[in-house]
Formats: C-alpha cells, structure tokens, sequence
C-alpha cells in the first residue's frame, strides 16, 4: 500500500503524517491489518529494536475520589467493587514495588486517585520513592498523582523521581462528555508543570469510550505537541457501576489499529500498551508487541491482569526480549532532550519552562518544527506509568448511570476481573 510505504518512511526520518494520512491507518480493513501491523513494526525496530520495556504499577491509594470521570471504577459514585484503601506506608509501597522488580519491571509507576495531592502527600510520595530506590539499584520510578500544584513537581524531582504521569484521555473537544470536574486544559498544564521541573513525560490515551476516529487522532497529535516521551495506550474496562459499563466498542483488530496509528505520529516515543489489553487484544497481544515496546507486568490499579510469567513467556514466544535496567528506553535523541532538560530544571533555566524538543533534539516523534510542520510544539515531558491514572476534581457529582449497550460481536465481559491481590490486600502480588 502507498499509504504504508509513505508512513514507513515518514516514521523513520520522525516525520508527522498527515492528518488524512492518520486516519487512513484507522480506516484500513481486516484483510490489510498484518500489512498495517509489519509496516509500524518496522518503525517500532528502527527506534527501539526488539526490546520491551516492563514497568509495575503500585496503587498507593485505592477508590475514595471525589472526581467524575465516566470511565473510571475508583469515580465517587462508582459502584464497581474494587479495593478501597487509604495510602500505602512507604516500606509496603516498596515490598509491593520490589515483586515488580523481581518479575522484571524496569520502572515503577506510583499512581493515587484523588484530584491530585497535598504538601503532605507530596513528602509522603517522596518518602515513599526513597524507600523504593534504597531497596532496589537502577530501578525508575514514575509517580501518578493527579493535578499538581506550583512546585510539587519539583520537590517529586528532588526526591528521586524519574517521570510523571497524567494521561489526556481524550480529545479536548469531547473532554467534557467524560468529565467535569476538571477541564482538558487542567491536564495539560499539569504535563507541563512536570516537564518544567525535569521529569520526563507520559501521558496518554483511553481508547473505546465512544470516541470517533478523529477524536482518536486529535488526542495523538495533542501527544505530541506535548512532547510526552512515553505514550501509554489505555483500552475501556467497561466496569459494572460506572457510567461506561456497557461500552463494548473494540475488537482486537481496532486495538491494532489505534495502536499502529499512534507509532506513526509518535515514532521515537515509549508506546505503551496498558490497561486493558487482555480484555479487549486477548490472544492477538503477541501482534501488539511488533507495534508497541513496553507493557505493564502483572496487575493493574483496580483490575486483574494477565499472569506475569505469562507475559515474560509471551514476550520470549514472540521472539522480543526483556529491555534490561543498563539499556536506555529512549533514542538517543530525546534521551539527550530530557537530560538538558532536566539539567535546565536543576539550574533554574528560565527555558526549562515550556522546553521546545525540537530545539533539544526532537520532540514527540518531530526533527525541528521547521522539518515536521505542525508537529512539533511545547514540548512537555513527563514519563511512565499510568493504567488508569488518578483522576482528579471535587465538583458536584453525579449519580453513575449506564449506557445502551454497544453491539461488538465478540467482546468478552468474562474478562473483567476486580484486583483481589497484592497491595491493599494480604495476598501476594502478581509479578
């Protein structure tokens, strides 16, 4: 297909497509999807090989949240009978964190629902880091805490974390349909916030909440703009008690599809195929791997995941290997970006504010703004984890209701499973 070989190409030089172009890759048949899946994974070889990144989420703190988000089990209002729990001591979080490590995790992602944290969350979340990175040499740690105030970032930093997550979800035209106790924006400026400080980005995506395939599109090139350096792609959960319950819209070829799309406007950035994906890729997620290059082992926030040893054993089946905690994730490129970057954050650069990767050396998948038009922009970056992510907001609440359901042959609603294990539980994790 043209339209292939031009993405290919496009990918390798961190070109951005065309808005057309992305959309084509998402309207693509059945009959073309290995074509579509082999044309992304040879971008995907190009910029990280056949390593895949495995990263461990650790939920510090469990439901309780006074924020709306439709899609979200923890929501106030929610139903859905997941564990509850108030924060994690910091010599659990880090048992908890260490299972992970043991299993192969490269980074650990600290995520806490609420609207976003206190001064005192902030030292707890430091504390919290230290304790990991005292017990466990080399290890990354991404923390997820919502909306962040002046200055949290920073002391984040300063306490030892390497990235912040805080996923866009959507695009900022249907933001409001998804939530209202916080606004679109609200989320970019916490990215940015993050970036400023020196942390390296991820925010992500949810896909299947009803979005149309320029929605899916808006919210990828918004990525960019950003700058994130890790892109996770979240898959609905459709949780019984939530608004979106009875959202069942993606079959695993869709999966593949909005993932390979994403490679091809993000090349050179960590794509992360996260929450969901045993629920809606099932037995095609060896494919995912040819497209995507990190994954979390193990459990999710509030859901089951798949067996650990199983996603090692299909990592190995599929013929990648586990990226080992002395390789670099990122290309040297924006590896070089986020080291300035963070060295502009430590001498209080004025530049760091709003750092511009394509006067760094690339942004989100973009040469300089002059070679890839549009696609370079302010580049924010924060780093990794986020299955969920917290959301965060108190507004008036509203009561979860459910949706019509959407008629998908095939979906598998057997496959969601509450977490039962592992931190807030007596029960091993799974790792």
């Amino acid at each position: 297909m043209d339209l292939l070989n031009t993405l290919v190409d496009k990918g390798l030089r961190r070109d951005l497509p065309s808005r057309e172009e992305a959309l084509a890759v998402l309207a693509t048949s059945d009959d073309e999807l290995l074509d579509v899946v082999a044309a992304a994974g040879k971008v995907r070889r190009q910029w990280f090989g056949r390593r895949v990144k495995l990263n461990y989420l650790v939920n510090l703190k469990s439901g309780l949240c006074p924020e709306d988000c439709s899609y979200c089990s923890q929501r106030l209002g929610s139903t859905a009978g997941i564990l509850k729990y108030t924060w994690l001591k910091p010599d659990e979080a880090s048992q908890a964190a260490a299972a992970g490590v043991a299993g192969g995790a490269k980074r650990v992602c600290l995520v806490a629902s609420g609207r976003g944290p206190t001064d005192r969350d902030v030292d707890r979340v430091g504390k919290t880091i230290e304790a990991i990175k005292e017990q466990n040499e080399g290890v990354e740690v991404c923390a997820c805490l919502g909306l962040l105030s002046d200055g949290q970032a920073e002391r984040l930093r300063e306490a030892g974390a390497d990235a912040y997550n805080h996923n866009l979800n959507t695009s900022e035209g249907t933001y409001g349909e998804i939530t209202t106790t916080h606004t679109y924006q609200d989320r970019v400026d916490t990215v940015q916030k993050a970036h400023a400080a020196g942390l390296s980005a991820c925010s992500g995506l949810i896909a299947g909440m009803g979005e149309s395939d320029e929605d899916l599109v808006d919210v990828v090139y918004a990525l960019r703009e950003l700058g994130s350096d890790s892109v996770p792609v979240n898959f609905l959960i459709p949780f019984e008690g939530t608004p979106l319950a009875k959202e069942w819209n993606l079959t695993p070829q869709r999966c593949l599809r909005i993932l390979a799309m994403v490679r091809f406007v993000c090349p050179d950035v960590e794509v992360r195929i996260a929450g969901g994906r045993e629920v809606h890729l099932r037995s095609m997620q060896p494919l995912a791997l040819h497209i995507a290059n990190s994954i979390f082992l193990g459990d999710y926030l509030t859901s089951e995941g798949q067996a650990g040893q199983a996603d090692l054993d299909m990592i190995a089946d599929a013929g990648f290997e586990v990226e080992g905690a002395g390789t670099p994730t990122l290309p040297q490129h924006r590896a070089d970006a986020l080291a300035a970057a963070r060295a502009g954050a430590e001498a209080g650069a004025e530049a760091s504010g709003c750092g511009s990767h394509a006067e760094a050396g690339g942004g989100c998948g973009s040469r300089t703004e002059a070679e890839a038009g549009a696609g370079a922009g302010c580049g924010a970056h924060t780093g990794a984890g986020g299955g969920c992510g917290p959301c965060g907001g108190h507004a008036p609440q509203t009561e979860a209701t459910e949706t019509e359901p959407a008629e998908v042959p095939g979906a598998r609603t057997d496959l969601v499973a509450v977490r039962r294990r592992g931190p807030g539980t007596e029960l091993a994790p799974n790792a």
